[in-house]
């Protein structure tokens, strides 16, 4: 299993970090993918990366003390959960994402989505989607 895991303190206190981080659309469309539909606990995200389209759709579920937490029920991943955590420290709070996940091996697109390519892609939408909170909250 692979992990990606990105930390940022947010100068903002708890409530109002949790309050913007719970506005899932935006929250999640800050990742910068192609697109994103939410309905109930069901995300579907839509992204283009290289000459392949990606496609996810996720489960929102419960993770004590997790904001956030969602599993994929399908996609590119044999298995895929994020999860969001948010903790106050002095100067503000700090909001940290991990992201667990088991790539399929699949023969055409398994050398272009390597972990590598993963990692950096999530270290970019995590990014953005922290920088959209900080944006909210400041």
């Amino acid at each position: 299993m692979e992990r990606v895991s990105l930390t940022r303190v947010v100068d903002a206190d708890e409530e109002t970090v949790r309050a913007a981080m719970a506005d899932i659309g935006p929250f999640m469309t800050a990742t910068g993918v192609d697109g994103v539909t939410v309905e109930g606990d069901t995300i579907e995200m839509r992204n283009r990366v290289g000459l392949f389209e990606i496609a996810l759709d996720l489960e929102i579920v419960d993770v004590e003390d997790a904001v956030l937490a969602y599993e994929q029920r399908e996609g590119v991943f044999e298995s895929m959960r994020t999860e969001y955590y948010v903790t106050p420290v002095d100067g503000g709070t700090e909001v940290t994402a991990t992201t667990e996940y088991t790539a399929l091996d699949l023969a055409v697109i398994g050398p272009v989505l390597d972990s590598t390519v993963v990692e950096r892609q999530r270290r970019k939408e995590l990014n953005s989607q922290f920088d959209w909170v900080e944006a909210q909250v400041t």
